[in-house]
């Protein structure tokens, strides 16, 4: 990016929309005046159908509006007043007549979506479908009602000035009739366009149907010109369905691919994917026979019948809580948020990238060259063109070992001078086996296009991430909910830090702050330190933690095993509402059925993302291998789903323990075929190209992937947009986590530095006069460690005596009054 584009950027940024813009109060504004203007033209429109014969010659007879608008002395029957009187004259006398009620309804549509919390029309849509509709309706009522009155002044004009010019044209040019067929043809459009209506005409439909007969189809053979470029398509042949009984029938449906021959291959454009064919293909020939014919079952009598079983009645559980009330919806809190738009990203699309056609038959040429020196024979090759590197596939003739190709790979990349040469013998799934090429002139993946495809955009996935693009050019977008976890490696400079922007990123775009929580662990403290800006809306930290991005070894393994102790807490609601995983849940609790007062929430997704996993090996260990080996084992049903980087992927580093629960490996360029195998359990990572090129296993299938680039800039416009906006009062709070080691007595108590909750705490000791530390984990839904602390600082400060086993400790403040004079003190 140059210096002149980055200030520019950096310029957008400083200078954002106006709050009044970004919080919804300018939205709700307009919709308050277009809601006033609809209800005024609803009184003039409605008024004028009675007083339009008073009025209108006083319409008439002004010379322009402001005179007629601002003459005291006149005066109209119009209820809207002068003003009104106007407007519905223009609208209906000299516009679209009784058509013109139409646009009241259009404003309304557009008061809705202005003021209502979601869009429920469609702008473009609406505005179409109803003028379009004037349009057609105000000619229509003009040939209907006063067509044969169009010229006298004093007339209502159903159609007003608009339908009468256009039946005075048609009426010339076609006459009555030609005008009558015209608007009959126009009333049944309208009425297709409005209501869609479905034509059944089951005589037209049993006269033309043919009962089936014994078919044969052949496709003949298809000549395919010596070393001639060729494209292959897929033709389908169905057979049509024979009706062998009263009850059943069979479908024999039979795919037959055809191979369609380009007739000069110097004429013929770069296709994707390119087949280079050196055989005739052979003739396909499809025989189906039908021996049994059967009088076929009239459809038009089939009658569906109903089963329908009454389920029995089920007392709810005191954890259920029936309501009829609207659903819950958690994003109220924050009501107004708006979700990043894709401007605030850099568009790349194709910058430095041609398809060079010299180039892919020089490649062509080389591996069939080198293939032929090897004495090995093929009988199709084909090609298809990706962001970076290029797919030749080739199948080889009958009788030649697979192992001899896959042991030629370096032989192959001496021939092309190329590095990344990497053969896949056989590809899953095909019966060809795969060569990557790297192309001369590579292309970026623009992360801006990602999020702006249609699958992107109309995926219901729970934690959808754009990764990049396949080498079919194809969008790579997965569910992180569903993979559960994945464990990213690459050497450093390979684009393991650009890939984690891109999955953080893909999350923001499309998840709201209710929805979505981030646990950032940053061991070398500047990787993700931009993400700090939007703390109060998508990020989870200890309590009393002033920073959210965690870099500190210790504070890591608290903040590890604090999510364990979350994952425990939350598969306790799990259980006490009967829901097997997190959506589950979730939804229940939207349906109003589960009841808060038993402890439930709406849990939101948390992502933990550790971006170096190395070092938190070698400082601790098994400290925090353990409760990561944990959550990977245990969290992904209740919506806990990790996210860990390395750049060494070495045995120690990435255990057993740890691969074992991360089925999902995303692979940079990597320096050995060990480090390769130690995170995919192959090779291949050490002979990609680098700059964002790699691997991914998910599900037993390796995929090859160009990651979206997102440049560092474009992440804080990203941040910079969700932080300019109102959000939480505070980070979302983990459970409290405190080691062995740490003691909570007296000894360690920090009297100037009071817990969050300590107000309310002492207030429940107070009223309840029952200082335990048992019900303030039960009523605040605390840890031990941090109720034991509250109710120790409450002991140095005098609300209760000291501990007396397993006894409640004695409550010395009495009264509400004391206790406040108490805080006073205190300065709580």
């Amino acid at each position: 990016m140059t210096n002149k584009n980055r200030n520019k950027k950096l310029i957008t940024a400083k200078f954002r929309k106006p709050a009044i813009f970004l919080d919804g109060r300018a939205r709700k504004m307009v919709g308050i005046l277009l809601l006033v203007f609809a209800s005024f033209l609803t009184v003039a429109l409605y008024s004028y159908m009675n007083t339009w014969q008073q009025d209108q010659d006083k319409v008439l007879n002004a010379t322009n509006f402001w005179q007629f608008f601002a003459n005291k002395n006149l005066i109209v029957q119009n209820n809207a007043g002068r003003f009104g009187a106007y407007v519905s004259h223009q609208l209906v006398y000299n516009g679209f007549g009784v058509a013109s009620f139409l646009l009241i309804l259009l404003l309304g549509i557009y008061c809705i979506n202005l003021l209502a919390i979601k869009k429920y029309f469609h702008y473009l849509k609406s505005t179409f479908h109803i003028l379009t509709s004037i349009l057609v309706l105000s000619p229509l009522l003009s040939y209907v009602f006063n067509a044969e009155v169009i010229t006298k002044a004093y007339t209502f004009q159903y159609g007003g000035l608009f339908g009468n010019t256009i039946v005075s044209l048609l009426n010339g040019a076609l006459g009555d009739g030609g005008t009558l067929a015209i608007f009959i043809g126009l009333a049944i459009l309208l009425l297709v366009f409005w209501f869609n209506p479905i034509f059944h005409l089951p005589f037209w439909h049993n006269l033309f149907t043919k009962k089936p007969e014994t078919e044969t189809s052949v496709i003949s053979p298809t000549a395919v010109k010596e070393d001639t470029m060729v494209m292959t398509t897929e033709s389908t042949l169905l057979i049509d369905e024979t009706i062998f009984d009263n009850t059943h029938s069979q479908h024999v449906p039979e795919e037959i691919t055809a191979i369609e021959t380009a007739e000069d291959a110097n004429d013929f454009e770069i296709p994707e994917p390119f087949v280079f064919d050196n055989n005739p293909a052979q003739a396909v020939e499809l025989d189906t026979e039908i021996n049994e014919e059967l009088p076929p079952i009239n459809q038009d009598e089939l009658q569906l019948e109903v089963q329908q079983t009454i389920p029995e009645e089920v007392e709810p559980t005191s954890d259920m809580h029936i309501t009829t009330e609207e659903p819950y919806d958690p994003s109220l809190e924050l009501r107004n948020y708006q979700f990043p738009t894709v401007e605030l990203l850099e568009d790349r699309q194709n910058i430095g990238f041609n398809i060079d056609k010299e180039e892919l038959e020089n490649n062509k040429n080389q591996i069939i060259q080198t293939l032929k020196s090897f004495k090995i024979d093929i009988q199709k090759i084909s090609a298809t063109i990706g962001p970076t590197v290029t797919l030749y596939e080739i199948v080889p003739a009958e009788g030649i070992r697979i192992s001899k190709i896959r042991n030629l790979e370096d032989d192959i990349a001496l021939n092309l001078a190329a590095l990344g040469i990497r053969i896949i013998a056989p590809i899953p799934g095909k019966g060809t086996i795969g060569i990557e090429v790297p192309n001369k002139n590579k292309q970026i993946v623009n992360m801006r296009t990602l999020l702006s495809s249609e699958k992107f955009k109309t995926t219901d996935a729970a934690l959808p991430i754009a990764i990049g693009k396949t080498i079919a050019n194809e969008n790579y977008i997965v569910d992180l909910a569903k993979m559960p976890h994945l464990l990213m490696a690459g050497a450093t400079g390979q684009g393991k830090s650009v890939g984690i922007n891109a999955l953080l990123v893909s999350l923001l775009y499309k998840k709201h702050p209710s929805q979505l929580k981030f646990v950032l662990v940053d061991p070398k403290k500047v990787e993700l330190s931009v993400y700090r800006k939007i703390e109060k809306h998508f990020l989870a930290k200890l309590p009393n933690e002033e920073e959210a991005i965690i870099t500190d070894t210790k504070k890591v393994i608290n903040t590890v095993n604090a999510l364990c102790i979350e994952m425990d807490e939350r598969y306790d609601l799990l259980k006490n509402a009967g829901a097997r995983n997190l959506s589950e849940y979730n939804a229940k609790f939207i349906k109003r059925k589960l009841n808060p007062e038993k402890g439930h929430k709406f849990l939101p997704y948390i992502v933990l993302v550790i971006d170096e996993f190395a070092d938190l090996i070698m400082t601790a260990g098994k400290e925090i291998e353990t409760p990561i080996a944990r959550l990977a084992q245990l969290a992904r049903a209740i919506g806990i789903h990790l996210i860990i980087a390395t750049q060494r992927p070495s045995v120690n580093v990435i255990t057993g323990t740890i691969k074992a629960n991360f089925p999902a490996r995303m692979a940079f360029k990597v320096s050995s075929k060990i480090d390769s195998r130690t995170i995919l359990d192959t090779g291949g990572a050490d002979q990609l190209i680098g700059r964002g090129d790699m691997l991914i296993s998910n599900g037993g299938e390796l995929v090859r992937v160009q990651c979206a680039f997102v440049d560092t800039p474009e992440v804080e416009a990203v941040v910079d947009f969700i932080g300019d906006q109102r959000g939480y009062p505070t980070a979302h709070d983990l459970p409290e986590y405190i080691g062995a080691d740490e003691d909570v007595s007296m000894s360690v108590v920090d009297i100037n530095n009071f817990d969050k909750m300590f107000r309310e705490a002492a207030l429940l000791v107070v009223t309840s006069e029952s200082g335990s530390t048992s019900m303030l984990q039960r009523r605040f839904n605390l840890g031990y460690n941090r109720a034991g602390r509250i109710m120790d600082q409450m002991e140095a400060v005098g609300i209760v005596g000291p501990s007396i086993g397993s006894k409640a400790r004695e409550v010395l403040v009495k009264t509400e009054a004391e206790l406040l004079q108490v805080f006073e003190e205190i300065g709580v």
